[in-house]
């Protein structure tokens, strides 16, 4: 480990030599403290006291009898390989977008119509269009990705009438009001059928009445 330097390894080799457990632990932590000064960028990591005492056992090549804190580490753990790592199976053309995508587009078709559905709609397309351009290292337009967007969500979040992501929030937005006014419409239309009906039925009444 040379970003300790010689001085600290002949410390080392020092303590290794002393006659008594309790001077030997005792030398031990002043070379700690001395190793923390000379990586100070150890302290931003978690668990550095950890970490000096793991790399003091190995310095001592493994045979240091001192009383430590933490259980020293042997040979055999530090050589073994880590565990490989599951990486998400994506299926399909589209796996160069990651799973992040597609976490990010089920969370905003659970959002309601709204500002937030909307900004996170406009983050989702420009991710999907950087992460397009890197892997394809080639431009692609924007109607390529709604129309992916489109397919990832199972046209839940549909943006292809559009012709650019600059324009999505507008279209978004009137393709929300669109749709609530169209309701509205069928609302009202259904309301002014219902009246008509009514003056139907009262000269119907009266004209029974006549005829009695």
């Amino acid at each position: 480990m040379p970003e300790y330097g010689r001085i600290i390894q002949q410390l080392v080799e020092r303590c290794k030599e002393l006659p008594t457990k309790e001077e030997r632990s005792e030398m031990a932590m002043a070379i700690i403290d001395f190793m923390g000064q000379r990586n100070p960028q150890l302290r931003d990591e978690d668990n550095y006291k950890h970490k000096l005492w793991d790399h003091l056992f190995i310095l001592a090549d493994y045979d240091l009898d001192v009383d430590s804190p933490y259980p020293f580490p042997t040979r055999e753990q530090l050589a073994e390989k880590p565990k490989r790592m599951e990486y998400p199976k994506l299926q399909g053309d589209f796996k160069f977008y990651g799973k992040s995508i597609l976490q990010l587009i089920e969370k905003a078709i659970e959002l309601e119509p709204g500002d937030e559905k909307e900004a996170l709609i406009e983050v989702i397309a420009n991710n999907m269009k950087k992460s397009y351009n890197v892997y394809n290292k080639e431009h692609v337009t924007d109607d390529v990705i709604f129309r992916h967007l489109k397919e990832l969500s199972e046209n839940r979040l549909d943006l292809t009438g559009i012709d650019s992501l600059e324009k999505s929030k507008i279209y978004y937005t009137s393709n929300n009001n669109r749709n609530n006014n169209s309701n509205n419409n069928r609302n009202s239309s259904n309301s002014n059928n219902n009246n008509k009906n009514q003056p139907n039925k009262r000269r119907h009444n009266n004209n029974h009445k006549n005829r009695k």
